[in-house]
């Protein structure tokens, strides 16, 4: 579409705007009616640590909110010379689970608990044990029943509990709403249904009934919608929370909320059967769509859903690229002490391909990137950790490529369960996210590690707003029983697959060698969060 053609096209309203709140970044994107990106805007920002908890403060929330839409604002109008005052429709995204509970009066009761957080060890147990259904720490049920479990004072006075993304849809509609595939990470869902597991919800309330509380566990919940419904309308007040400016139209439509897994999905085009996607960023996370369910619950193994209800194996790791970050920081830090400029895409492109030199094995050394805990490997605090022994190959080809390596050794340790002991057959992975920037690098390490084909887009660096995007122009634009699946196929990416890398034998080889190592050292980690 020509320059013309889409100023005229953003003022008649017809673009489709996601935004996503990442761990680290908040970032908008604008597509035309072919669901190409043609803007975009962003804010950074980062958790923080208070009273033991992972949080974001909401006043942090809506700075960041704004100071993003402004920024894609600003670049609609460079781009184009057009005020966006209107789109055809908008979807919100965030980090999927943790915990936000309000009272009847909309009055948040407790910090937001962040995904990050792992303190719900008690919960998580208790509750898969009632359910016969892995609750991961991260759950938000399982952050209730923990503040449950703890007495702690606000539980009796909440009302409605939901998520990042599912706050942000309810401020700017009045709508208490979630995806399916984000709300699977509140609560097991029962594909069929598509809804809640309505068995689960009545074992929940026996569990608690004898704290005598004024509300069933339904009633606290929010309503659960699948991609293509209509979530409600951006609101007079809605607008305002979104374009301090005024100029936002209000009566926009919204399609559901949906997690990071959701739009990760959607933009990998990967939410039909045997199909899956990786993305890797601050944390990592891999999705495979079942052709059947798994033989027992795994740890290890989260249960959730696509966009539309359809059953996924998900493997969620805390830790991906945190560490391997601060390292690459760290030389650039020391150029710029020699007085050479540095431009970090070219710096992280120079180390990333300085990995593919290191021995397969990544020469004996052996890194961990917890900043806290892990609980795959059963980690609820961590320690960022580099050793070797003093026969080690110790050269930066090695010491990129050990970093690479660890920042998917927790994944591993996930997908060989899905892959060796439950057989699941994947005929593809696509990867999304910052590890993928470096083309060649990332992909082919991941292919190594989970010895599946690794594709990966043009389109990969667009990642969960674009995602959130393709949500919203479904919801919009779909045709009468036209399917998420047919939707992004034919109409999005029209059969295109992107790159492919197939693991390499010898990169197979040496990351499992890699893992040896990477398990026994686990108590070496162990030591250091017990010492430090």
């Amino acid at each position: 579409m020509d320059k013309m053609k889409t100023a005229e096209m953003i003022r008649s309203g017809q673009a489709i705007l996601g935004i996503e709140f990442g761990s680290t970044r908040i970032k908008a994107v604008l597509v035309d009616t072919d669901n190409v990106p043609i803007a975009a805007g962003g804010h950074d920002w980062e958790n923080r640590y208070e009273n033991n908890i992972w949080t974001y403060s909401m006043e942090d929330v809506w700075a960041g909110l704004q100071d993003c839409y402004g920024q894609l604002k600003e670049d609609v109008k460079s781009r184009y010379s057009v005020t966006l005052t209107s789109v055809g429709g908008i979807g919100f995204s965030g980090m999927m689970h943790g915990y936000l509970p309000f009272d009847g009066e909309g009055k948040l009761l407790a910090p937001f608990r962040t995904w990050r957080n792992t303190i719900t060890g008690q919960a998580s147990e208790k509750l898969s044990e009632v359910f016969q259904f892995h609750i991961p720490q991260r759950w938000s049920i399982a952050h209730l029943y923990q503040a449950i479990l703890n007495g702690e004072e606000h539980v009796k006075d909440v009302r409605f509990i939901t998520t990042l993304a599912g706050y942000i849809h309810w401020q700017l509609t009045g709508e208490k709403v979630i995806g399916i595939g984000e709300a699977a990470g509140m609560f097991p869902i029962d594909s069929g249904a598509k809804d809640f597991d309505g068995k689960m919800l009545e074992q929940f309330d026996e569990l608690v009934a004898d704290q005598g509380f004024p509300w069933k566990l339904k009633e606290l919940l929010p309503r659960v919608l699948v991609a293509g419904d209509c979530a409600g309308t951006l609101t007079e007040a809605g607008a305002r929370l979104l374009d301090p400016s005024g100029e936002l139209e209000a009566g926009i439509l919204l399609c559901p909320p949906e997690g990071d897994a959701g739009t990760g999905m959607a933009a990998t085009n990967s939410v039909a059967v045997r199909t899956g996607n990786v993305s890797a960023g601050t944390s990592v996370f891999s999705m495979a769509v079942l052709e059947k369910p798994l033989s027992r619950p795994y740890e290890e193994i989260d249960m959730v859903t696509t966009p539309t209800g359809d059953p996924v194996a998900m493997v969620h790791c805390n830790y991906c690229t945190s560490d391997l970050n601060a390292w690459v920081n760290l030389f650039k830090v020391c150029l710029e002490g020699f007085g050479t400029k540095v431009d970090m895409n070219t710096l992280f492109g120079t180390l990333y391909n300085k990995a593919l030199e290191g021995d397969p094995d990544c020469g004996g050394l052996l890194a961990y990137n917890y900043f806290s805990g892990e609980h795959i490997t059963g980690f609820e605090e961590g320690r960022p950790l580099f050793v070797r022994k003093p026969d080690s190959s110790f050269g930066l080809a090695n010491f990129m490529r050990v970093h690479l390596f660890t920042s998917l050794g927790a994944l591993k340790t996930g997908m060989d369960i899905l892959t060796k002991e439950e057989h699941v057959r994947l005929d593809k992975m696509l990867g999304h996210g910052g590890l993928f920037k470096t083309k060649g690098v990332g992909q082919k390490i991941m292919a190594a590690a989970i010895d599946t084909p690794v594709f990966v887009m043009e389109t990969a660096g667009e990642g969960g707003a674009w995602g959130m995007a393709l949500l919203a122009s479904y919801m919009k634009n779909k045709e009468q029983g036209e399917t998420l699946a047919d939707y992004l196929a034919q109409k999005v990416f029209h059969g295109e697959e992107g790159e492919s890398i197939s693991p390499d034998a010898g990169d197979a080889a040496g990351f499992e060698e890699f893992m040896v190592r990477y398990k026994a050292g686990l108590s070496i980690e162990r030591a250091a969060v017990e010492s430090l």
